[in-house]
């Protein structure tokens, strides 16, 4: 396996001190939500911050148990319409993240893509378990198709997320299919997890992402639900047929990505086309440290060119039965 990074390292043992959930109450999990991210040059460089030529507003819209809180990117300049409409969904842990997490990575796509890009901040565990964050992501996916054209788009539609928010994308997939839309031509998959029945091989030293935090994730997010619920574990979906074309972005040091590979599998397998990266040397979270990880902007440009091709020309819809 190559090294990983001695700059991912470093950080990695610093997120670990201050960002771990395992162990902690309740209380201190909250108090870590509600901190706010500093706006200077040492977090922008680390985390990145929105690129220029995008414009960005706050709203909120309804949602199932009120308001939620999107971020809307759109590219500045004139483009061919209509514009791909992409809905993201960030990471961590269905506990940890926010907005603030979306804005390289969605203003990459608006840039890139020339797309619309909705961000979703969906209500977090230990508060809100499981479905919370599902209803709010599917609330906020129809919200998005069905204002796309206030929005400045009307395209195909793309999902997109990392980590937990990748889980949420998958999920997003399978019940557009099952509930009747919206049709969605394209899901960008960065490291996902995909089956919460098992726990992956031991990974006390992984950079990021240990077992211990692996395990609170799950326990804070999923309470008394069954983690074999295709909406927690959209391997375990009975049916893989008719999911969008897809994208699945795995580390080589990061323990869910064997989630990934087999998700790219199972989508294989049903007849969806796939592709699967690994991306070597680098742990789990990689993209979210795109000054620290050299290999980031590439991962990233590999995702636009993707949702390009899958948005710009998506397949026909196929006839209904006679």
């Amino acid at each position: 396996m190559a090294p990983i990074d001695r700059r991912l390292r470093l950080w990695a043992w610093m997120v670990r001190r201050q960002g771990s959930v395992a162990g902690r109450s309740e209380a201190d999990i909250i108090a870590m939500q509600n901190r706010s991210v500093p706006d200077n040059a040492v977090v922008n460089f680390i985390f990145g911050t929105t690129r220029p030529g995008t414009r960005v507003s706050d709203r909120a819209i309804p949602g199932p148990a009120g308001n939620i809180a999107v971020r809307i990117y759109r590219p500045a300049r004139p483009g061919p319409e209509p514009r791909p409409l992409i809905v993201y969904f960030h990471g961590g842990g269905f506990v940890l993240g926010n907005l603030r997490m979306g804005d390289w990575l969605c203003s990459s796509a608006a840039v890139t893509v020339g797309a619309v890009v909705v961000s979703a901040d969906y209500r977090l565990a230990p508060r809100h378990q499981f479905p919370a964050a599902v209803d709010d992501c599917y609330a906020v996916l129809q919200w998005a198709a069905g204002n796309a054209a206030v929005l400045g788009a009307g395209g195909a539609i793309g999902v997109m997320g990392e980590s937990a928010g990748a889980n949420l994308a998958a999920v997003m997939c399978l019940l557009a299919r099952d509930r009747a839309g919206p049709t969605i031509s394209h899901q960008a998959l960065i490291y996902p997890p995909t089956d919460m029945t098992r726990m992956p091989a031991a990974t006390q030293t992984t950079p990021f992402l240990s077992e211990q935090d692996m395990r609170a994730f799950r326990a804070l997010y999923l309470g008394d639900a069954d983690p074999g619920d295709a909406r927690v574990s959209p391997l375990l979906a009975s049916d893989h047929s008719g999911l969008p074309r897809a994208l699945v972005q795995v580390g080589e040091h990061d323990p869910l990505r064997d989630d990934g590979v087999r998700y790219a599998a199972a989508l294989r397998a049903a007849g969806v086309p796939v592709r699967l990266t690994e991306y070597v040397g680098v742990p789990h979270g990689f993209l979210n440290f795109p000054g620290l990880c050299r290999i980031a902007p590439q991962a990233v440009a590999e995702i636009s060119a993707e949702q390009g091709a899958a948005l710009a020309h998506p397949p026909a819809a196929k006839p209904a039965a006679s």
